[in-house]
C-alpha cells in the first residue's frame, strides 16, 4: 500500500469511528394494533373466572361457565344458579387462567387511538383502542359500529361503572367485541347495565342487581356477585384479530469492508409482520445492494471511501423504524490489482509499510554500496 493510500485509509477509519458515535438507530416507541377481537381461547366460555375466590349473595344467574384456579373457595351456589359448567380448581380452569393472562397482556400492549381518558359518560365511541388511568361510566356510554367492530378499553388503574350506568352497543355491534383491560380492580355498580368482557389484573365486583352481557374475569383475585344476571356472549367469531406491531431496528452497526472483497451484513428488526428495508437517504458503497425482504447488505465494493446512509424498516404499522449508519471501504490490498506499493529490490522492504522505514533502508543501502566501492579501490591500489 502506498503512503498516500495508507493515509487515506487511516483518515477514513478515523472519520467512521467519530461518525459511529452519533449515527445510531432512531428509537421510536413501537405501536401495536389489532384488526379483530382479543383471542380469549379457552377462557371464552366463562362468564366468571377468578383466582382466589368466587363469592355470591342472592339468586344470581350465570349463563355460561364458572371457574376458579388456583384457589378453591366457591360459595353462594345455591342460591346462585350456573347454567353452564362449574370448574372448581381443575385443569380446565387452570388453562383458562393462562389464556386469560395472554389475552390481558395483548390488550394492555395495544396502542390507543385516544389516551388520557377518565369518565366516558355521554360519549358515543367509534371502534378503536381507548386508554386512561382510572376509567369510569357514571351515566350512559354508547358504542356505535357494526358486527365486526372492536372496542378495547385500557384502564391503568381501576374501572368503575356507577350505579344505574348504562353501556349500550348500536348499529349491529356485538358484546363479543368489547373488552375492558383493567390494571387493578373493577366495580359494576348497583343496577348498572354493562356490556363487555372485563379482564382485571386483580378482582371484579358486581353490586346488587347489576346485569352483565359479557364476562367477569379476574387474573389474581376474586369475583364477587350479588343478585346479578351474567350472560357470556354467544355466536362470537372464532377468528381472533391479528396483532400487528410496528418495527424496531435492532442490528448493530455494519462493519468496514475492502475494495474487491466480498461483503455481507444483515439489518434486522423486531415487529409483526416482518419488515421490508429500503435506503432512504445517503448511498451504500458502490458495488453493494440491500435485499428489501431480508435486510442483507451484500456485494463486492468497487470504490474506497466513507459512505453514510439511512435505512428504514416498514411493515404497514406506523411508526417506521430508521437507523443511520456508516460503512467504510478501504482500498484494495497491495498486489490485488493496484499499482503502488513497490519493494526495495535488495532489502525487500515495502515502501508502503512506513515512509521512515523506507528511508532508513535507502540510507543503509547507500552506506553498504559506499563501503564496497572503497574496498574495491583499496584492493586496486594495493
Amino acid at each position: 500500500m502506498s503512503p498516500a493510500h495508507a493515509r487515506a485509509a487511516l483518515t477514513a477509519v478515523a472519520v467512521a469511528a467519530v461518525l459511529s458515535l452519533s449515527l445510531v438507530p432512531t428509537v421510536a416507541v413501537a405501536d401495536t394494533t389489532i384488526d379483530g377481537p382479543i383471542d380469549l381461547r379457552t377462557a371464552a366460555p366463562f362468564s366468571v373466572l377468578a383466582s382466589s375466590t368466587v363469592t355470591n349473595t342472592g339468586p344470581s344467574v350465570i349463563n355460561g361457565d364458572l371457574g376458579l384456579s388456583p384457589q378453591t373457595s366457591i360459595t353462594g351456589f345455591p342460591p346462585g344458579i350456573v347454567n353452564g359448567t362449574i370448574h372448581p380448581t381443575d385443569e380446565v380452569a387452570a388453562i383458562a387462567q393462562r389464556d386469560l393472562t395472554t389475552a390481558y397482556n395483548v390488550a394492555a400492549g395495544l396502542t390507543p387511538i385516544q389516551s388520557g381518558l377518565g369518565d366516558l359518560t355521554g360519549a358515543s365511541l367509534t371502534p378503536g383502542v381507548y386508554s386512561g388511568g382510572t376509567l369510569s361510566v357514571t351515566g350512559e356510554l354508547t358504542l356505535a359500529g357494526t358486527a365486526e367492530s372492536v372496542w378495547i378499553f385500557q384502564a391503568a388503574s381501576t374501572l368503575t361503572i356507577g350505579s344505574g350506568a348504562i353501556v349500550t352497543v348500536t348499529g349491529g355491534a356485538s358484546a363479543c367485541n368489547v373488552f375492558w383491560q383493567v390494571g387493578t380492580s373493577a366495580t359494576i355498580g348497583t343496577g348498572a347495565e354493562f356490556v363487555g368482557t372485563v379482564m382485571a389484573d386483580i378482582s371484579v365486583t358486581a353490586e346488587t342487581a347489576a346485569t352483565i352481557t359479557g364476562r367477569l374475569l379476574a387474573r389474581t383475585g376474586a369475583v364477587t356477585l350479588d343478585t346479578n344476571l351474567l350472560t357470556a356472549p354467544t355466536g362470537c367469531t372464532t377468528t381472533p384479530g391479528t396483532v400487528r406491531t410496528s418495527p424496531t431496528i435492532t442490528s448493530a452497526a455494519p462493519p468496514s469492508g475492502q475494495v474487491g472483497t466480498d461483503y455481507s451484513h444483515t439489518i434486522s428488526s423486531t415487529g409483526t409482520p416482518p419488515a421490508s428495508y429500503t435506503v432512504t437517504s445517503g448511498v451504500l458503497p458502490s458495488g453493494l445492494t440491500i435485499d428489501s425482504a431480508t435486510g442483507v447488505i451484500s456485494g463486492r465494493p468497487t470504490g474506497a471511501g466513507t459512505y453514510p446512509f439511512t435505512v428504514s424498516a416498514a411493515n404497514g404499522t406506523l411508526p417506521d423504524s430508521t437507523a443511520s449508519y456508516v460503512i467504510t471501504i478501504a482500498p484494495a490490498a497491495s498486489g490485488a490489482g493496484g499499482s503502488g506499493g513497490g519493494e526495495l529490490a535488495e532489502s525487500g522492504v515495502e515502501f508502503g509499510a512506513a515512509p521512515w522505514l523506507a528511508g532508513v533502508a535507502i540510507l543503509l543501502g547507500g552506506a553498504l554500496l559506499l563501503m564496497r566501492t572503497r574496498r574495491d579501490r583499496s584492493a586496486v591500489a594495493g
